[in-house]
């Protein structure tokens, strides 16, 4: 997303290249910048778009040179860990509830997630549906 709620595409090649830290690919317009995406998943038909399958709106932290920051991708694995429930394995009193999983996802959505408004979600509808000529 710009910074304008205007939608803008990255190709899944490229974000995979991005997410792989090839040395070749950057965005150096996100230099050093924390951002908005929206990774669509849809279901296709002769490669064209008929569903949307889910939506996941998440931030994302760019480094100096505009790749994918290595330290921060690193804290977010760790604290999407802490957001599993406790294993059913271990003997607690009933009186005692292990609600860390559910602060940690607390803290998870605050600082790697984001809320489209709907005027974006019609955005981001609009760009898959719209026809390609």
């Amino acid at each position: 997303m710009n910074d304008d709620d205007s939608v803008k595409r990255l190709p899944l090649a490229q974000y995979d290249r991005l997410l792989q830290r090839d040395p070749n690919e950057c965005l150096p317009q996100y230099a050093a910048k924390q951002v908005r995406y929206a990774l669509v998943v849809v279901d296709l038909v002769n490669r064209r778009p008929v569903e949307i399958l889910r939506i996941q709106y998440s931030l994302l932290s760019f480094d100096s040179e505009g790749r994918i920051d290595p330290a921060d991708r690193e804290k977010e694995a760790k604290l999407a860990f802490e957001v599993l429930p406790p294993l059913p394995t271990e003997r607690r009193p009933v009186q005692v509830i292990d609600a860390q999983h559910r602060f940690a996802k607390k803290r998870y959505d605050d600082k790697y997630r984001w809320t489209a408004s709907p005027e974006i979600k019609a955005a981001i509808v609009k760009a898959i549906f719209q026809s390609r000529t």
